[in-house]
């Protein structure tokens, strides 16, 4: 027999608020800035008003957990969809601020006009001539104050607009006051519901069909938390990974008392003087996801959803002491995470190996572990202190190379956590590079995933990590690095040109823009390469070295060449290679490139 997963209710505006300062509904989103446009706000209100039906509220039952003196904790409402709509109700009825996106607090006031004949004039968003206009109420807030006179209002209404007559004014007062008494629906999912179960159900029912994440879920459950200082851990998550995109927010954080006389103020101040690293720029998913993987060994977000619930995963009842415990877990983490020495080492192994621009990345999950990775080996009594550098770049490599982390992450990263619980670290790494970095993906695999056009591939952008790792020179340039051309100005262009394969019959673009074909050149050479063959303008730097006549780029010695062409892996008899050789430059290069990186992993 199929148990009903949810209950039905109606409750009316009033009640809806009356739960919300009661904190009954816990609505996560409070502390967060407020998305909706103020004439959404207005629409809300006139939709209440003209009886219209506003969309269900979807909120999730706390479970009732088993405290430590045996007894029971009722488990609190969070409200998971219509945050944004509760809290227009409680911004433009009860009066109260919300923040903006600067996380500035500010009143979102509601006019309205008693008087009004045309219904589409009857709500305005309130600016100064609803303030000089004696015919509107500029804040329709005070209508719903609990020691509001309606008599007594329509009277002095009347005095200073002539002519109106009191009872119309109180009919449309007291119409107006109906709005507290409008039904919402509210779909109220139950306590025991597994999240893919919740987020299945918010799909079906949300019109839009946009997903939950897990990291959405967690940020509910802290937000619904006072106990355990969840809603403290919820406002440094926000604030961190807003503070890693927005150093100058800073000035707006601080006027967050409760949260300045926290531990977590101090601990990312260090933000403020200008996070401007876009290696790194985690959001509160990346953020929850590494704080929770490296304290609790586990993959799956949603594992934490059902710790912070007081879940015990063997016996399936919900315990206070595990939600105590999960917090405290929790917590650690994210003080591990926050912590400045820790952040900026990772960021600084990351481009260690190479990926100095945010263009050579691929995965935020493989970043993701990366981090978890480095947070562990910190405690990890078999991994000397200054070798943790060096596996967590090889981890990375080795991860992005083969896109462990792409397609079903989350499955990977719960396994991998496991694996290294179980093995340690040092025999996991071996036993996948023995299994997935073998002769076979060096020699076959890889250069087949160089066969691409995609510049954004992961064994291309490895490639370019791999020639800043060796500190390589740029195309006919002796001095002037790839590193220079990545981060400071440059662009990939054809080592066969374009135009010159598109005149000889290569009219297919992903024929000619196979990555096995770019290269970072400087500017200035590729305009004076122009649409020349390979053949034609490697010989005149081959002659070059000879005459000391420097026509193109600036090498004139023919061993400072030969350096050139090995470490941007072109063959060695691109000096006779025009069109017709065009099948066979890209196979040579696939595997040159594929060597390259091979040596490159192996001296990380």
């Amino acid at each position: 027999m199929i148990v009903e997963k949810f209950n039905l209710m109606q409750y009316s505006v009033h009640a809806i608020l009356g739960l919300i300062d009661a904190e009954d509904f816990v609505i996560p989103e409070i502390q967060r800035p407020f998305v909706w446009k103020r004439s959404q706000v207005r629409d809300l209100i006139d939709s209440l008003y003209n009886g219209y039906p506003t969309g269900y509220i979807i909120t999730w039952k706390n479970p009732d957990v088993r405290t430590k003196d045996g007894g029971k904790a009722n488990g609190k409402k969070v409200l998971i969809d219509g945050q944004q709509r509760v809290t227009a109700l409680m911004a433009a009825i009860s009066g109260k601020e919300v923040l903006d996106n600067d996380f500035n607090k500010e009143r979102i006031k509601i006019a309205f006009n008693p008087l009004a004949e045309d219904n589409t004039k009857r709500f305005a968003v309130q600016d100064a001539s609803h303030l000089k206009d004696k015919k509107w109420i500029p804040d329709i807030a005070v209508v719903f104050e609990r020691e509001f006179d309606s008599f007594e209002f329509s009277i002095h209404y009347c005095e200073v607009n002539e002519g109106v007559k009191p009872n119309v004014v109180n009919k449309a007062i007291t119409e107006l006051r109906g709005i507290n008494n409008r039904q919402i629906g509210v779909i109220e999912l139950d306590a025991s519901l597994e999240i893919d179960e919740v987020t299945e159900i918010f799909i079906r029912i949300n019109s839009k069909g946009t997903a939950l994440s897990q990291s959405d879920f967690v940020m509910s459950k802290m937000g619904a938390d006072s106990v355990h200082n969840g809603n403290l851990i919820r406002k440094v998550v926000d604030y961190f990974c807003h503070l890693t995109a927005k150093p100058d927010f800073y000035s707006n954080l601080i006027k967050d008392k409760e949260f300045q006389e926290s531990k977590y103020a101090d601990k990312i101040k260090w933000l403020a003087n200008g996070y401007d690293d876009d290696i790194y720029n985690p959001g509160y998913g990346d953020m929850l996801r590494v704080s929770f993987m490296h304290q609790f060994r586990r993959g799956k977000l949603a594992d934490l959803v059902s710790l912070l619930s007081g879940r015990d995963f063997i016996t399936k009842e919900f315990r206070d002491d595990i939600i105590e415990d999960s917090y405290k877990k929790l917590d650690k983490g994210i003080v591990n995470f926050i912590n400045q020495y820790h952040f900026s080492q990772f960021v600084l192994s990351i481009k260690g190996a190479g990926f100095v621009a945010s263009k050579l990345l691929n995965s935020q999950m493989t970043l993701d572990f990366a981090y978890t990775l480095y947070l562990i080996l910190l405690n990890d009594s078999e991994v000397p202190k200054s070798q943790i550098k060096r596996y967590v770049q090889k981890w990375f490599v080795l991860s992005t190379l083969t896109s462990r982390y792409i397609g079903s992450p989350e499955t990977q990263m719960d396994r991998d956590m496991r694996s290294i619980s179980e093995k340690g670290f040092l025999k996991f790494l071996s036993e996948i590079e023995s299994s997935d970095l073998s002769e076979i993906f060096w020699t076959i695999t890889l250069p087949q995933n160089l066969e691409t056009s995609s510049i954004n591939s992961p064994a291309f952008n490895t490639f370019l990590a791999a020639q800043i790792n060796q500190n390589c020179n740029s195309m006919l340039m002796n001095g002037i690095k790839i590193v220079d051309l990545i981060t400071i100005s440059g662009d990939v262009h054809h080592i066969f040109p374009k135009n010159y394969l598109q005149k000889n019959g290569i009219k297919n673009k992903i024929k000619y823009n196979q990555v096995a074909n770019y290269i970072y050149i400087d500017t200035q050479i590729n305009k004076e390469i122009s649409d020349d063959a390979p053949a034609t303008y490697f010989s005149s730097v081959k002659e070059q070295c000879k005459t000391k006549n420097i026509i193109l780029g600036n090498i004139s010695n023919e061993e400072l060449l030969t350096m050139n062409l090995a470490e941007n892996c072109i063959p060695n008899d691109i000096y006779e290679m025009t069109v017709s050789d065009y099948d066979d430059f890209l196979q040579k290069r696939r595997i040159l490139m594929s060597e390259f990186i091979h040596k490159y992993y192996l001296n990380l």
